[in-house]
């Protein structure tokens, strides 16, 4: 499927695709396909080397083979969720075969698409097309979320309306309220929102829906490009930083509010989230507000 668009050679160029194979002809086949169509291709021959080169390389997407030696396509799968640099690539399965249970228990392990062997080129490309698109749309938005909310003051942010891909939504007028308008997620977010200031996680959240774990992590990843660990600390992160601007509470005590047993945990999440540690964000931050 050539193309005559500059820009277009240049993305697919930059967008990196990881194939894991274990049959030497038709891994070839594919990485020369996509090297073909201008994307920046790395193969794998088997699931072990696979996750080892995910993890190396965290490639833009992965296109994986289901039975494989030493780990199948499940078990990578599997392995690249439970990874926080691995666990929001997209991820197709390729199988010779597609059977509902398969399907099934793919997609509960957090696949994004199942593609049979044989295939064609235009349903490799489009499949790939489609999944890049997506995650796009997802990070964009979510990129722009982050800069708003940083900008905007308090009684800003309870009037913030705000726009999901493919989904037109509003924010809750709850200033403290960080999470989507989604109802088919509005259980597990009124969940989070209750009890996010509790020693919950992933299989408290579950249990309260009536999902498996499992099949929710899926769930929330697809509609939301986040996970349910993920949510909850971003929760915990928006109170936190609530707490450190309105109050003088210690980190100790602010850990503790908003859900942690032990103060690491709170430092660990605080500098994934803002890379600096809560007492240098508060100095700063107060500052800035004392300026302005």
């Amino acid at each position: 499927m050539p193309t005559s668009n500059n820009d277009e050679t240049l993305k697919k160029t930059m967008t990196k695709v990881l194939v894991i194979e274990d049959e030497a002809e038709n891994r070839n086949i594919f990485l020369e396909c996509l090297e073909a169509e201008g994307f920046d291709v790395i193969g794998a021959e088997n699931g072990l080397v696979g996750v080892e080169k995910a993890q190396e390389h965290v490639p833009d997407l992965i296109l994986c083979d289901i039975i494989m030696p030493q780990l199948d396509g499940y078990g990578v799968l599997t392995s690249l969720r439970q990874n926080r640099v691995t666990a929001i690539i997209p991820f197709i399965f390729l199988t010779a075969k597609s059977t509902t249970a398969e399907v099934r228990q793919g997609m509960k392990l957090g696949a994004d698409d199942y593609l049979s062997k044989p295939t064609t080129a235009e349903e490799l490309l489009g499949a790939i097309a489609t999944r890049l698109e997506k995650q796009a749309a997802i990070r964009e938005w979510y990129s722009v979320q982050s800069q708003q909310v940083t900008a905007l003051s308090p009684a800003d942010k309870s009037q913030q309306v705000t726009t999901l891909p493919a989904a037109e939504t509003t924010l809750p007028a709850n200033p403290q309220s960080i999470f989507p308008v989604c109802p088919q997620l509005k259980e597990v977010f009124d969940f989070i929102e209750a009890n996010y200031d509790q020693s919950i996680n992933l299989s408290d959240v579950a249990q309260a829906v009536g999902y498996a774990p499992a099949y929710l992590t899926d769930l929330v990843r697809r509609q939301t490009g986040k996970t349910v660990h993920q949510w909850i600390a971003q929760r915990r992160m928006a109170k936190t930083c609530s707490l450190l601007l309105e109050t003088n509470q210690s980190v100790e005590q602010i850990a503790e509010a908003v859900g942690y047993q032990y103060t690491g945990c709170l430092f660990r999440q605080f500098r994934i989230s803002f890379g600096t540690t809560p007492q240098v964000w508060r100095n700063q931050h107060r500052d800035q507000s004392s300026t302005a």
